[in-house]
């Protein structure tokens, strides 16, 4: 299993913003310093608490800051900007980290994202299918293009100059395209099943419980067979929301008891916005379960594996245990309240716990073959 991180992110409001975007800035950096895989960043534009408006820009600082890691996308918003502007800027940051690039991809959940631009009540999963389609075309295509959809038309039939290389876009450095992945928080998402259809990556989202988790595989499947393909569990991304600490006590106070914790506020903040909408589904053990039930003691129970590293080796296994192999698990980052406490989780996770739970799946395939 390979460890690899992800950060939405969620920062409390009043803090400065120049100094969390320098925090999450560290924390890919540090990641990518104790051999982290893969690290991925989300986007909104008009959330004051998840606050990086284009994912691609933030990633863009990390060039010359990390050094094997492959970067992300989590999701690029695709319905947001024009086929053209995604693919050239898509393909240059893949150029820039020669090959190190994953393109996450969504149709944009936040509806104030919408609504500030002019799209409220627009089919925006519709639009995200054109855009992608689009984006492949472009990729896949040379100049003049001349590409018609519902939304957008794009052309460069008029002003093709090939002689001084007017008209083309650029390419991926990795050929086609960069692996392509899309993130998953609804227990029955169809998302899934079309990501299968496409050979693309599922990353189930941290807001679910681990009771949910084995649909996405089981619909990842389905989708890949409907198409011939057939479905690696190395490809699955997992997401959870993981605090590991020395001391047990400071693991279960900082990892969300605590008033002032900063999993406590991450969580609430995603209960809060769920809860409005009557999206509480991804939270719950079991499909019944009443809303009223989903706390966020509960949650914090529940979707967060706080504790020792023994304590998050074995919740991790069980994990496991209940859903099959996945391929890649994704630490998602939290504000660094306590930046030791912040900084030393992440290691931990590194360097204890990820060696422990591989030794444990390293003994339990041995005795399957023994």
């Amino acid at each position: 299993m390979r460890l690899g991180f992800f950060t939405m992110p969620v920062h409390p409001q009043g803090r400065t913003y120049s100094q969390t975007l320098k925090e999450d800035r560290e924390a890919f950096i540090l990641a990518d310093r104790l051999g982290y895989t893969e690290g991925y960043c989300g986007e909104h534009l008009t959330d004051a608490v998840e606050n990086i408006p284009n994912s691609m820009m933030f990633i863009a600082t990390l060039l010359d800051a990390t050094k094997q890691m492959k970067v992300g996308t989590a999701v690029a918003n695709l319905p947001h900007s024009h086929p053209v502007v995604v693919a050239s800027n898509a393909a240059m940051l893949d150029n820039l980290f020669e090959g190190r690039f994953i393109l996450g991809v969504g149709a944009g959940v936040l509806r104030s994202d919408a609504e500030a631009l002019g799209m409220l009540d627009a089919d925006r999963q519709a639009m995200f299918v054109e855009s992608i389609d689009q984006i492949l075309a472009i990729w896949a295509g040379q100049a003049p293009y001349d590409i018609k959809g519902k939304f957008w038309n794009i052309s460069t039939l008029k002003t093709n100059w090939p002689e001084v290389g007017v008209g083309d876009i650029v390419k991926p450095y990795q050929k086609p395209h960069p692996f392509i992945v899309g993130t998953a928080s609804d227990p029955g998402s169809k998302g899934v099943f079309e990501l299968g259809k496409r050979g693309w990556g599922p990353v189930s989202s941290n807001l679910l419980h681990v009771n949910c988790l084995a649909h996405h595989w089981t619909s990842y499947a389905k989708g890949a067979a409907e198409t011939g393909r057939t479905a690696d569990r190395e490809i699955w991304r997992v997401a959870r929301s993981i605090f590991v600490c020395e001391d047990s006590k400071v693991a279960k106070s900082y990892g969300g008891d605590d008033p002032n914790s900063p999993y406590r506020f991450y969580m609430r903040q995603l209960l809060m916005k769920l809860g409005k909408f009557k999206r509480l589904a991804s939270f719950k053990a079991q499909p019944d379960m009443p809303d009223e039930q989903v706390t966020l003691d509960y949650v914090l129970d529940n979707i967060v594996i706080r504790g020792t590293v023994n304590e998050v080796v074995d919740r991790i296994l069980a994990m496991r245990e209940t859903i099959g192999d996945f391929g890649t698990l994704l630490y998602c980052g939290k504000d660094w309240t306590d930046v030791a406490l912040g900084r030393k989780s992440m290691e931990l996770m590194a360097e204890k716990v990820m060696p422990a739970v591989n030794a444990a799946i390293g003994q339990s395939a041995a005795r399957r073959v023994g």
